[in-house]
């Protein structure tokens, strides 16, 4: 089944491109079928990149899926063309509203500063308020996982003597719970952040549950115990050259940075880098499509709404 994106919207070339089952709106129209409804909050500089990254993986699944991009009304991007914003996203005004089956939250430039010094915190404190009520699952991905953590559990986050960046062994705690049904025992994925979360808090926490960390890159993936949250460190979601380009920024800006470890072929930036988290990607988006999205959410969300109201 295909994934249903806004009408010219870029990203849609590319996954065709790629194989990728994409419908417009117009055609989806005419389909009489319950859609999934899914809001992305794109907090991403690079935001047509990130929309190729993630749409690749909601596409790859029998679902059908109608996508809605989520942009801050309290932050101006200035990697992005303002008619792109225009054309394809909406501010949280325009669509609080609406119930969605499942939702992503990803990372932003902005991890060195304190959560409430964010210009757009208390923006996306409100929507992640918003979204216990009204998305069935939500997906936190790198800084987005690390607000989910502080906003909605108390875990802060502590920055690192330097750059967390590359591709790490990581083991999965519990291989029984559906978000990783049928990962290996040892898989590997990008991280790319200044900070991270304590290990033995989110262990300790009674409404958490560690499902996925790294020896040398620490938590990866979080669990809340009711199914709502799902909060993710690194970038599963990364392309083989992103923590490429990211590094070339970084030397580009004058900035001391080590190269991203256990990527380059023989450590060497010089040589092309190769994907070797790409199945586990899928299998994850895969699951979390599935097992916590599509046999969670209401058939009819008007439904539920009306069965509360009686409680």
């Amino acid at each position: 089944m295909p994934i249903n994106i806004p009408k010219n919207l870029p990203a849609g070339e590319h996954l065709r491109e790629e194989k990728i089952f994409v419908m417009e709106e117009d055609r989806a129209r005419t389909q009489q079928i319950r859609p999934l409804n899914f809001l992305i909050f794109n907090l991403m500089p690079e935001k047509e990149k990130t929309e190729l990254q993630l749409l690749r993986l909601l596409g790859n699944t029998p679902l059908q899926v109608n996508i809605t991009f989520l942009n801050t009304a309290t932050h101006k991007s200035k990697n992005v063309s303002k008619s792109h914003l225009q054309l394809f996203y909406s501010t949280f005004d325009e669509i609080r509203h609406r119930r969605f089956d499942g939702m992503i939250i990803t990372g932003a430039p902005v991890e060195k500063m304190e959560f409430e010094d964010v210009n757009y915190w208390d923006e996306i404190a409100e929507i992640m308020d918003w979204s216990t009520k009204n998305v069935t699952s939500v997906l936190h991905i790198c800084w987005g996982a690390q607000a989910a953590l502080y906003h909605h559990y108390g875990i802060g986050k502590f920055e690192l003597p330097e750059k967390c960046s590359g591709v790490y062994s990581h083991v999965i705690t519990d291989l029984t719970v559906d978000l990783v049904r049928g990962f290996s025992d040892l898989f590997t994925a990008p991280h790319s952040r200044y900070t991270s979360v304590s290990i033995d808090e989110v262990r300790n926490h009674p409404d958490l549950r560690l499902l996925s960390y790294s020896e040398d890159a620490g938590v990866f993936i979080v669990q809340s115990k009711d199914n709502k949250n799902i909060m993710i460190t690194g970038h599963l979601e990364y392309d083989a050259t992103t923590l490429a380009d990211e590094y070339s920024r970084d030397i580009e800006k004058g900035i001391d940075v080590a190269v991203p470890v256990n990527y380059f072929p023989n450590n060497d930036p010089e040589k092309e880098p190769i994907n070797t988290w790409r199945a586990h990607t899928h299998l994850l988006f895969s699951n979390w499509l599935n097992y916590y999205v599509y046999q969670e959410t209401p058939y009819e969300w008007d439904f539920v709404e009306e069965i509360e109201y009686h409680i």
